[in-house]
């Protein structure tokens, strides 16, 4: 019998640390990385990421593409996906990973990655976050405040992204004690 894919699902909303995180999880286990988003679509498209959201207010299109791309890329084998939906849209994660932070805390991140003026940084990341669960409740019917259903919740706020590898790294250590 073919065993199903290792797949540890991270989420969070943008400034969580979810890229970052991923990123070194990724390194510490030595799995693939699926990090799919928005930026990359833009990217791919040679447009901005102000562009692409402006497109996907309008059209669902954007978000169904990123969405099933990373999804499926996700199943293709063993790793790690970080991405704001990951623990909705892949249910059979072996582990279920949601980070957060308060969005001072999260724009201040953004604001230090991207520059800018903090107050338009807070701003900018308060519309997203609106946009996004507007968009998706409308898409999936899915509630991104609602995450209490993770196997682990961590608040960013006060963690580094090491520590915070850590806690993910010992519980995936748990599962393949209890399921080699």
């Amino acid at each position: 019998m073919e065993r199903s894919p290792f797949i540890i699902a991270v989420s969070g909303k943008s400034g969580c640390g979810n890229t970052t995180v991923s990123g070194l999880l990724r390194e510490r286990l030595g799995l693939r990385l699926i990090n799919f988003t928005f930026r990359s679509l833009a990217a791919e498209r040679g447009i901005t990421l102000q562009k692409v959201l402006e497109l996907a207010r309008d059209d669902p299109a954007w978000d169904r593409e990123v969405d099933q791309r990373q999804v499926a890329m996700a199943r293709e084998g063993d790793c790690v996906i970080g991405s704001r939906l990951a623990i909705w849209m892949i249910p059979e994660a072996a582990l279920s990973v949601y980070l957060h932070a308060s969005p001072e805390t999260r724009a201040r991140r953004i604001w230090n990655r991207e520059g800018g003026k903090y107050e338009e940084v807070l701003a900018f990341t308060q519309s997203r976050d609106a946009q996004d669960t507007a968009r998706y409740a409308e898409l999936y019917g899915i509630d991104n405040n609602r995450y209490d259903f993770a196997d682990l919740s961590i608040n960013t706020e006060r963690l580094g992204p090491d520590r915070i590898v850590d806690i993910i790294a010992t519980a995936v250590k748990g599962l393949r004690d209890v399921c080699p």
